[in-house]
């Protein structure tokens, strides 16, 4: 119903939204995790040596079912009160095509 885009959150609900996602990924089975797999791995790949969030053809057929969970249109996100798991971070950005701004303190 909500389609936000700007999505601002403690870390304890982006690591219940990274828990969701991992459980949706390990019931996939054959092809599908496969595909889902590759598409994670590259996009960590890319996101750790070019800085890049987007592979396009990934972000069409794996991504858009991740950023279907906060409504489809999340441009960025906010992060603070408590510092957050690099590897959650880093995840939840290529699997939202987005930037994930971090403040605590």
């Amino acid at each position: 119903m909500l389609k936000p885009t700007l999505f601002p959150s403690v870390p304890r609900i982006y690591n219940k939204i990274y828990d969701k996602i991992n459980a949706k990924l390990n019931e996939l089975t054959g092809i599908k995790s496969y595909i889902a797999q590759q598409a994670i791995s590259s996009k960590l790949y890319y996101y750790n040596t070019q800085g890049s969030l987007e592979y396009k053809v990934y972000d069409k057929a794996v991504c858009s079912k991740f950023k279907a969970i906060l409504g489809g249109q999340v441009r960025f996100m906010v992060t603070g009160s408590a510092p957050i798991s690099v590897d959650v971070l880093n995840f939840l950005k290529i699997c939202f095509c987005c930037p994930i701004l971090e403040g605590y303190g």
